[in-house]
């Protein structure tokens, strides 16, 4: 069974390949399709360059203008001080637990001395 991105994703692909195999076609042999378009090869060359060149346009406007909307609704970072002092904060912080741990150790250690004795 395909989920629903995968045949999604089956899809774009094949009306890539489709276009991609009309545009050769169009561009190698214009003639095929003079009598369809009512234009001669030239003018059907010319129509292709124009539509790809507006479409490759439109897509670097479109990237630019995403790109754009993300700086824009992107919060800034924080400043470098406030991490540093983080970071400064979390390596204070064991420092406090340790003795509490030291003096945790020894009372586990005399318990299990206590227990090989008996």
């Amino acid at each position: 069974m395909v989920s629903k991105d995968q045949g999604i994703g089956g899809a774009i692909l094949a009306v890539c390949v489709i276009v991609a195999v009309v545009y050769a076609v169009l561009a190698i042999f214009p003639g095929w399709f003079s009598g369809i378009l009512n234009a001669d090869g030239a003018t059907i060359r010319l129509y292709m360059v124009l539509i790809l060149v507006s479409i490759a346009f439109i897509a670097i406007l479109a990237i630019g203008a995403w790109i754009g909307w993300t700086m824009a609704t992107t919060p800034p970072p924080k400043p470098i001080e406030e991490i540093t002092t983080e970071i400064e904060e979390k390596k204070e912080e064991p420092k406090a637990e340790e003795p509490a741990k030291q003096a945790e150790m020894p009372a586990t250690e005399d318990k299990t001395a206590q227990k090989k004795k008996k």
